[in-house]
């Protein structure tokens, strides 16, 4: 049986590490925000022949004075445009101009900066109201359990747990914000909502068998027990995250440039909440076990 819980100051500073640096990455160059959240028009196209280079591409939408034109490659023949909120008549001039190479249009979307202001705060209330409610969902789902911790401990634990796996992805994207112009929108929120599912999920399970196992060994210390629960559950939470994984990572590898850093959120949230329900939240009950019989 592996000693999880002994270990519990070694996996604590190796998340405080991550924590502080995604923190510290955060505060330092922000996040980087896409069109949904800043406002601003999008328009992705396909050439059907040879892709001319970016530059060429640049120099022929010069006379549309396009402010804060950002040009990327997005494939083996597909180019993205980025640029402030634009009317339609602007959008056919610059098709009129990409035409003379017969391009495809793909998608085109304008998000004025009100909507994208406003999408901007639903979805921060959309992730505080689901901390909370799944804090207040555990904390009500263990109302039967009141010794030796009570139940609102394991909401806490389940917080401290999510607010982990929330901060590690956002600081990454920091980061590559900063440093490779990597911009968030709705997509990046909904793959931290869908990690927080995930967390929560494999959270519960552990503490699920911690409840069976009060019952079960009423003769056994709190702490051998929660690292006896945490063994029983750990190869059925690896051998979950790693499955999703590896679907995540064929995506990751062979999916498209927009789809890339949806799925490369969701590996590093999903990474992230495995790790924490098996060496974050459970080794916080018993820490805080220690704590309470030490006083």
């Amino acid at each position: 049986m592996l000693n999880i819980i002994g270990k519990r100051k070694l996996y604590y500073t190796i998340s405080i590490i991550f924590v502080v640096a995604s923190i510290a990455a955060l505060f330092l160059w922000g996040l980087e925000f896409g069109i949904d959240f800043k406002g601003g028009s999008i328009l992705e196209v396909s050439y059907p022949n040879n892709r001319p280079e970016t530059e060429k591409i640049i120099e022929a939408l010069k006379p549309l004075n396009l402010s804060d034109l950002r040009v990327s490659s997005v494939g083996g023949n597909g180019v993205n445009f980025r640029f402030k909120e634009t009317d339609e008549a602007t959008h056919q001039e610059i098709m009129k101009i990409l035409n003379a190479n017969n391009v495809e249009e793909r998608r085109f979307s304008s998000i004025g900066p009100t909507v994208g202001a406003e999408l901007q705060q639903k979805s921060i209330k959309a992730i505080i109201i689901v901390l909370l409610g799944i804090s207040l969902y555990i904390a009500w789902a263990f109302r039967k359990v009141s010794h030796p911790l009570g139940s609102w401990r394991y909401g806490v634990a389940t917080l401290v747990a999510l607010f982990h796996d929330l901060i590690i992805p956002i600081g990454l994207f920091s980061i590559l914000g900063h440093f490779y112009g990597v911009e968030i929108g709705t997509n990046f929120i909904v793959a931290l909502l869908v990690t927080l599912g995930f967390s929560v999920h494999d959270t519960i399970v552990v503490f699920d068998r911690i409840r069976e196992n009060l019952k079960r060994y009423e003769s056994l210390d709190f702490v051998s027990l929660v690292n006896k629960s945490v063994n029983e559950t750990i190869l059925r939470s690896i051998n979950t995250s790693f499955t999703v994984l590896l679907t995540l990572f064929a995506l990751f590898i062979f999916g498209g440039g927009e789809l890339k850093y949806f799925i490369l959120a969701l590996m590093v949230g999903i990474f992230s909440g495995t790790y924490s329900s098996i060496f974050i939240a459970s080794p916080i009950l018993v820490s805080w076990f220690k704590t309470l019989n030490k006083s």
